[in-house]
């Protein structure tokens, strides 16, 4: 008995000193997922069972975590599902310890009896680890034997549950507050960061020549840049302090003003948009700028803005040059073609749509390979780089070959260039000129000239055979006359006779050539001794005589009248 006596003592003093040291350690400075390691592991030794763990859970979750296990040194915050188990859900509703001697008939083990006994546990027992009446886990012991811890570990265990609450706690506690001291911390290099950045941002406002406004939710101005100030021609604090957006907008500016409005009370803020502004000079300028919200205010808004008016002034005077030079592009008569270096068109005005029976649609970004039969546009290219024609870069008028989409191929006079950027060719434009009238006419032309100088011939002819019968006819006459009045003389001369009557007849055949001649208005040729050509005096192939062309001599002289009524020469 006294034996018995002495060996329950010393387990008592041995729990005791486990006890003292296990409290010593929770309360330490030591990491506390090595002593909570430890305080399991002295545990399952102490009360000798097969495993002693603690699992937390979080406020009214569903899932538990394992943190310190004595089989397992490395295993931390192992996740439960806690449906899969009904006893820690058990201890956590009771708040109140829970024993299991026989995991077999136990009811609290009835929707998971299986998996249980397939783990090998005999008995269980799981102690609230509470703080404050609020459950934070349980200490679950586990042993293989159907027999659990008796009650004197079993209270060991409970003091050093809640034991592990106390250090829990403390822990959370300095967590917290190690937490809020980085968040701090972090906010406080944060808020620093912030400042210099500001002052980056400061410095970067007031050198900028851009203007910056800030406006708050009522539309007052809170803010503004030396450039705000520069470019409107107010001196900073000159503005009175319920200054608008809309004290500076001039009245043609209204309309837009309204619409910003609108669009800021609905939390849209409007970017690149042009605002009338008057000056102090009284001088309206426009602005160009976006809207944002000012971040970390209550409704303010920031306005940055540029002057454009010179800008808006050329882009209206270039806008109505390009109205001009597109109208007089298109009014243009002839055919205009511009295409990049490439080949593809990109100008094709109604001239070119009319020469080439293609509308615009159809002829943009086509090759001007179209436009020529053959190799035409690679020939043309060759000309521009070249020498000839104008010098390189340029195309005098030049007579080529086109052909129109229904294939038609038609003469054109074709003047081309470059157009440069920076010294650099970027387009080629051509002037296209249908040649097929001016041809036409130039063949009616030539037709003309021609019907013309044979027209001058003929007159000349006709003045010509004129003048030489008027003026063979005279001779002609006194020889005739001569002739017969020389046969009348001679009696009794037969040689004489005959001589006379030869002189008269070629003279007779003389008159009837003069006749000829008088007669003669147009004229054919026929072939002649030695290949030469001589005018045909056939009359069948001539016309009546003229009018004032002198009659072919006719009269027979007479003893008294030789020359037949005609003066003597």
């Amino acid at each position: 008995m006294k034996k018995g006596s002495d060996a329950s003592a010393s387990d008592q003093a041995r729990t005791l000193r486990v006890l003292i040291e296990l409290t010593q350690s929770l309360v330490s400075s030591l990491d506390l997922q090595e002593i909570l390691y430890t305080m399991v592991s002295r545990l399952a030794d102490v009360v000798q069972v097969d495993r002693v763990s603690i699992v937390l859970v979080p406020d009214d979750s569903d899932v538990g975590y394992v943190v310190a296990a004595s089989d397992d040194a490395g295993l931390t915050n192992l996740q439960l599902e806690l449906s899969k188990y009904p006893e820690i859900r058990h201890v956590l509703k009771t708040r109140a310890a829970l024993t299991i001697n026989d995991v077999l008939t136990h009811p609290v083990l009835d929707s998971v009896r299986s998996s249980v006994t397939d783990a090998g546990h005999g008995s269980l027992s799981l102690l609230p680890i509470m703080w404050e009446q609020q459950v934070m886990g349980v200490l679950f012991i586990r042993a293989a034997a159907h027999a659990g811890a008796d009650a004197e570990h079993l209270d060991l265990c409970q003091v050093l549950a809640n034991a592990t609450a106390i250090a829990l706690r403390n822990a959370r506690m300095m967590q917290s507050l190690h937490d809020e001291t980085a968040r701090d911390a972090q906010k406080r290099r944060e808020a620093e960061e912030r400042i210099d950045t500001l002052k980056r941002y400061a410095d970067l406002l007031a050198s900028s020549v851009d203007g910056v406004v800030a406006f708050d939710a009522r539309g007052l101005l809170i803010f503004g840049n030396p450039g705000a100030y520069a470019l409107t021609g107010y001196a900073q604090g000159e503005l009175p302090t319920d200054a608008t957006l809309g004290n500076v907008v001039a009245p043609e500016g209204s309309e837009e003003l309204d619409q910003l409005k609108q669009n800021i009370r609905a939390g849209n803020y409007p970017h690149n948009v042009d605002v009338p502004v008057v000056k102090k000079s009284g001088e309206t300028m426009i602005v160009n700028g976006s809207f944002s919200a000012l971040k970390g205010t209550q409704g303010a808004v920031l306005f940055s803005f540029r002057d454009v008016t010179e800008e808006r002034r050329t882009g209206v005077e270039l806008f109505k040059n390009h109205n001009f030079m597109k109208s007089l592009i298109d009014a243009s008569v002839d055919a205009i073609v511009a295409a990049n270096m490439q080949g593809q068109i990109v100008v094709f005005n109604e001239g070119a749509q009319r020469l080439y029976a293609r509308s615009q649609e159809d002829a943009i970004n086509m090759n001007t390979r179209a436009l020529y039969p053959g190799d035409g546009a690679r020939e043309v290219m060759r000309m521009l780089r070249g020498e000839a024609h104008g010098g390189a870069g340029r195309l005098e008028p030049v007579r080529m070959e086109a052909v129109n989409a229904d294939g038609v191929i038609f003469p054109i006079s074709l003047t081309a260039a470059f157009i440069y950027e920076d010294g650099v060719p970027t387009h080629t434009f051509g002037i296209f000129t249908d040649l097929r009238e001016r041809i036409r006419v130039e063949e009616q032309l030539a037709q003309a000239h021609e019907q013309l100088a044979i027209s001058e011939k003929q007159s000349l002819l006709a003045e010509l055979a004129g003048a030489t019968a008027h003026e063979l006819n005279q001779p002609l006459t006194s020889i005739m006359g001569y002739c017969e009045l020389l046969q009348r003389l001679i009696d009794d001369n037969p040689k004489t006779e005959k001589a006379a009557g030869m002189i008269l007849g070629e003279a007779q055949r003389m008159a009837d050539i003069v006749k000829k001649i008088g007669q003669l208005t147009e004229y054919e040729t026929k072939s002649y001794v030695g290949g030469q050509k001589i005018i045909d005096l056939d009359p069948t192939r001539h016309s009546t005589p003229p009018s004032g062309a002198p009659p072919a001599p006719t009269a027979t002289p007479t003893a008294d009248d030789p020359a037949g009524g005609k003066p003597r020469p």
